[in-house]
């Protein structure tokens, strides 16, 4: 997937994985009980934070990564009828291999 938009500084954006919508046992969740996704794929990634003395530290992840984010971190847009979410580099908790 590629976005128009592209994120500033440490933002990046990313895509949430959906989550199941049946338990285990067979019940259908409404999505009104589901959590937040936690998960995405990062479809675009900002320049990097700029330091105090003007230098652009650069950004550990790069498109199509897997990553965890913070469960109410970052704002929620939708761009072509997909839900993606703007986050700061500091949301992101870790990143699947």
């Amino acid at each position: 997937m590629s976005t128009k938009l592209q994120p500033l500084g440490d933002r990046i954006i990313v895509k949430p994985t959906p989550r199941e919508e049946i338990t285990k046992g067979g019940i259908v969740l409404p999505d009104t009980v589901q959590e937040k996704p936690q998960e995405g794929k990062v479809v675009a990634v900002g320049p990097g934070k700029m330091t105090d003395d003007g230098k652009r530290i650069a950004i550990d992840l790069k498109v199509g990564d897997t990553v965890i984010y913070a469960k109410y971190g970052g704002s929620e847009i939708k761009e072509d009828d997909e839900d993606l979410i703007i986050l700061r580099e500091s949301d992101i908790l870790a990143k699947k291999s």
